[in-house]
C-alpha cells in the first residue's frame, strides 16, 4: 500500500468536501468518506494483495469524527515515517458563503449543536488552523459553484497523478460483413469515390500506393479527414479525462477493402503523431480477394 497515492481531503464543513471526493471518484480514486483518523494505520496494513487493484486512494476525515483533532498529528507523523506518502487538500470559503450555504440546504451544522450557526463555523475553523498550516494545497471555494469545483479537483488530480495512457483501437471493417460490436466511434465513409469501380484498382486493397492516390485525388477526402481529425483531436483528451481505458474507432465502408481501409491508414498516421498507444487493424481486407 505504501506505493500507492493517497489524497486526505478535509477542511471546513460546508467547504465542498463531498464535491471534491466525488470528484476523485471520477477520477479513478478509491474513496472512503468519515473513515475514523484512527483506523487509517490499520487500514493500510491490510494485506496488499487485497488491495493490488488500488492505485490512487482517497479519505475525508473532519471534524464529525470527534477523536480527529486530537489523534490525527501522532497518526500522520507515524505514518510519514513509515514510508508513506500522503497529501492533504484542505477546503475552506469565507463565513459569509459557509452561512449562505447552511442556509439555502437547511443542514445542521457539526458543532452547532449548543451554538449558533456562525459561532459554529468561528469555532471550526479556529480548531483546525494547525492542520490548515501543514496542507499541501489550500482551496478557497468560496467563488466555486459544484461543478466548478468539481472541474478543479479533477484537473489538480490529473497533474499530481501518473496516469495510463488510453490505448487506441482503429480498424477498417466492410458493412456488408457487420459493423464491429466493441466500437465507440463508427465512421461511414461510403460517401466517397470508391476505386472498387476503377478497372486497375478494383483487385488491390486500400494499403497499396495506387490506391491511397486515387483517394487523395478527390476534395472531399481532403475536407473530410480534416474535419474528423479536428473532431477525434479534441474528443481524445475529454476521453483520457474521463478516465477511459481503451477507444475502439471504426472506419467503414461497403466491403471494407479500398476506402474504409486507405483511411484508416492515414488517420493512424496522424494519430501516431499526438499517441504511442494506437493499434490498426484491417479487419475485412481479405474477405472480398
Amino acid at each position: 500500500m505504501k506505493h500507492i497515492k493517497i489524497t486526505i481531503i478535509t477542511g471546513l464543513s460546508g467547504s465542498g468536501k463531498s464535491t471534491a471526493i466525488n470528484a476523485l471518484e471520477d477520477a479513478g480514486f478509491f474513496c472512503i468518506d468519515n473513515l475514523p483518523v484512527i483506523l487509517l494505520p490499520k487500514f493500510l496494513e491490510l494485506k496488499a494483495e487485497t488491495y493490488s487493484e488500488i492505485t490512487k486512494l482517497a479519505l475525508v476525515m473532519d471534524l464529525r469524527e470527534r477523536t480527529f483533532l486530537e489523534r490525527y498529528p501522532e497518526i500522520f507523523k507515524n505514518l510519514k515515517k513509515r514510508g508513506y506518502l500522503f497529501e492533504i487538500l484542505f477546503l475552506e470559503a469565507s463565513t459569509e458563503i459557509l452561512l449562505r450555504r447552511y442556509s439555502q440546504t437547511r443542514r445542521k451544522h457539526p458543532l452547532s449543536k449548543e451554538k449558533s450557526l456562525l459561532e459554529g463555523i468561528q469555532t471550526e475553523r479556529e480548531a483546525l488552523r494547525e492542520l490548515r498550516e501543514i496542507a499541501d494545497l489550500i482551496i478557497d471555494t468560496s467563488n466555486y459553484n459544484v461543478h466548478e469545483l468539481k472541474e478543479f479537483i479533477l484537473n489538480h488530480a490529473l497533474k499530481t497523478t501518473p496516469t495510463k495512457r488510453m490505448k487506441i483501437y482503429l480498424l477498417s471493417f466492410g458493412y456488408k460483413y457487420g459493423i464491429p460490436h466493441d466500437a465507440d466511434l463508427v465512421i461511414d465513409v461510403r460517401f466517397l469515390p470508391n476505386p472498387y469501380f476503377v478497372q486497375e484498382l478494383k483487385n488491390l486493397d486500400g494499403t497499396y500506393p495506387q490506391v491511397k492516390k486515387y483517394m487523395n485525388r478527390w476534395e472531399e477526402t481532403h475536407g473530410f479527414l480534416k474535419k474528423y481529425l479536428s473532431l477525434l483531436s479534441y474528443l481524445i483528451p475529454l476521453y483520457e479525462k474521463e478516465g477511459k481505458s481503451s477507444l475502439t474507432i471504426a472506419v467503414g465502408c461497403t466491403a471494407g477493402t479500398h476506402r474504409s481501409v486507405s483511411i484508416a491508414d492515414t488517420i493512424y498516421e496522424e494519430l501516431k503523431k499526438i499517441t504511442n498507444y494506437i493499434t490498426l487493424t484491417h479487419r475485412d481486407i481479405e474477405l472480398d480477394k
